[in-house]
């Protein structure tokens, strides 16, 4: 066989393991979107301390049987979530948060299937370098589970809701598994854009900035600061919080502050539109055709995003303009990371 023919063979096993891989990241990617979105639901109804112990494996099947339901109700009665807040709370009203719960941790049992057995298969078929390739994936989705019940187990003992901090760093380590997920899934498309003639640093920042709001959104939801000073552009009659002050900022605890919490998201969110203007004024001056369509994309997205912000704020944090921000934010850092790739890399080789 000569080389050319081995050479349309090679060609043909790579690309066919390529659309295999790329089938792999497509499901994690919509799988992880799903959990974060269920995940900000469970939070939006106070369902994450419903179930009170981790169970690793034998969690996986819902209550069975009346007794079991009573069981887990008791378990709850125990926390301070219930005696303190929703000590008048049925039997009935219970298994709705707790079906929030038990999918939210569904979900993360599924994706972690979903990671480690694909990755088995693709190893032992092609070789360690999968295993190099995409390891980090499982080892983050793995610490992802112990993060979460770290969160949970926060709010079992002294307090009503989980740590806004440990609840901040279990949605972080969300959004970088989903760019990693999403960042594999382009290497192994046929982007190749060889007219590419500026680069972007801007955007490196840029998206450092989306997720430090990022943080900080977690943050406001996990200290429940979107409902105060439900009003916009004030903070009601004042810019900065009259129930606060700038000296709060040299302390250590200034983001157990839920007025300055909502205050440094807000003023975020004009720091990311002028860095974002910065960029739109670089790609338009330097006429690049190409990228004109991602800015613009993200573009709609921001404004998309500070609208749903202030409709969040305005409506007392109702549950379908917060979910939608929160959906909305996938959006932003995915067209964020595809506008990044497509300026880093000029042609993509297998």
């Amino acid at each position: 066989m000569n080389n050319y023919y081995i050479y349309l063979i090679m060609y043909s096993q790579n690309n066919h393991l390529n659309f295999k891989l790329k089938i792999w990241m497509l499901s994690l990617l919509l799988l992880i979107t799903l959990i974060i979105l269920v995940g900000g639901l469970t939070r939006l109804t106070d369902s994450g301390l419903s179930i009170t112990t981790w169970e690793l494996f034998i969690g996986t099947l819902p209550p069975l049987s009346n007794e079991k339901w009573i069981d887990y109700f008791n378990l709850y009665k125990t926390i301070p979530e219930f005696n303190e807040q929703n000590f008048n709370m049925t039997l009935s009203e219970f298994k709705v948060i707790f079906w929030w719960e038990w999918a939210h941790r569904q979900l993360g049992r599924l994706i972690g299937l979903v990671v480690l057995l694909p990755m088995i298969y693709f190893t032992i078929k092609n070789g360690l370098w999968i295993l190099k390739e995409y390891v980090i994936i499982f080892l983050l989705v793995s610490l992802q589970g112990f993060v979460g019940w770290y969160m949970v187990s926060s709010g079992l003992v002294d307090r009503v809701d989980v740590s806004h901090y440990r609840l901040s760093l279990h949605l972080v380590i969300a959004f970088i598994i989903l760019s990693i997920v999403f960042w594999k899934f382009l290497k192994l498309t046929n982007l190749r854009n060889n007219q590419i003639t500026i680069k972007l640093n801007s955007l490196k920042f840029f998206l450092f900035f989306i997720f430090l709001q990022l943080i900080v959104g977690a943050f406001v939801s996990g200290m429940d600061a979107g409902k105060i000073y439900n009003t916009w552009p004030l903070m009601g009659s004042t810019y900065f919080p009259n129930d606060s002050s700038f000296t709060e900022f040299l302390n250590l605890e200034v983001f157990d502050n839920p007025s300055i919490v909502q205050f440094i998201h807000r003023n975020l969110a004009y720091l990311i539109v002028f860095i974002y203007l910065y960029i739109f004024y670089t790609v338009f001056k330097n006429k690049n055709f190409i990228l004109r369509s991602p800015i613009l994309i993200i573009g709609l997205s921001l404004l998309f995003q500070i609208f749903l912000g202030i409709l969040t704020i305005l409506s007392g944090v109702k549950m379908f303009y917060a979910s939608l921000h929160q959906i909305n934010s996938i959006f932003i850092i995915l067209s964020t990371l595809y506008l990044i790739y497509i300026t880093k890399y000029k042609e993509v080789s297998y």
